[in-house]
């Protein structure tokens, strides 16, 4: 555990040193690795050279904010995104899972809180894919294969993040039955997200614009009031 943790690589993306400062020594005395921009190109230019294990990014930065930054690392990357957002952003909030953040805080935040949830998010990641490994499930034109953390439709890969991979496995490994906003929150976020249901609706928006088209033996069907589940068509 502590060999993987020292080994784990935290971006943070923001333009307030004071933000950097905090964050690096609590970083730092957990045994993470962490890397700094202080700009939106900056935060792009690391993440595609230096392949962080998560990113911490703020909304909010010079020459490109958070959620550009965030929707051009979703083109070609899965890693875990944690978006950073004032209080008030609420619209900026949703954007950002829409475009494939795992996760926000809101400002202003403890250093403290911030350690935690990204503790949570690599550890849920990490037991998701050690629980199972191995295992791949197939229905029709789709593979969701945990071993490779991949997504497969008609044979092609399709770029999924980590979430919207775990939801997707949940789904697919049990046909027919549904699985409510707050299991699956509870379950693959590993917290109760504060009661934010819309985190699974965004998510799962995605995952039907990747995936969900005609000529699919399969589907993602939401039952209404309670959540989502997944049938095989006949």
């Amino acid at each position: 555990m502590e060999d993987r943790k020292k080994s784990c690589q935290i971006l943070i993306a923001d333009d307030d040193v004071i933000v950097h400062q905090s964050l690096n020594t609590y970083f730092r005395r957990e045994g993470y690795q962490t890397l700094a921009a202080y700009d939106g190109e900056q935060a792009l230019e690391l993440a595609r050279e230096s392949r962080p294990d998560m990113i911490l990014l703020d909304i909010m930065m010079p020459k490109m904010d958070g959620l550009a930054v965030c929707r051009e690392i979703r083109k070609t990357s899965s890693v875990p995104i944690i978006i950073l957002t004032a209080r008030c952003e609420e619209l900026d909030k949703l954007i950002g899972l829409e475009i494939g953040a795992d996760d926000y805080i809101t400002k202003p935040f403890s250093p403290r809180e911030v350690m935690a949830r990204v503790k949570t998010v690599l550890r849920r990641m990490r037991e998701f894919h050690e629980e199972n490994r191995g295992r791949q499930v197939t229905v029709g034109n789709l593979s969701v294969d945990m071993s490779a953390f991949t997504v497969r439709l008609d044979g092609e890969d399709v770029p999924c993040t980590p979430k919207e991979i775990e939801i997707l496995w949940t789904l697919a490994s049990n046909p027919g039955m549904v699985f409510s906003r707050e299991h699956l929150l509870q379950s693959i976020w590993g917290y109760d997200f504060l009661g934010d249901t819309r985190a699974v609706d965004s998510h799962i928006k995605r995952i039907r614009a990747k995936l969900c088209k005609s000529g699919n033996t399969w589907d993602i069907r939401t039952v209404w009031g309670v959540g989502y589940r997944f049938e095989i068509l006949a």
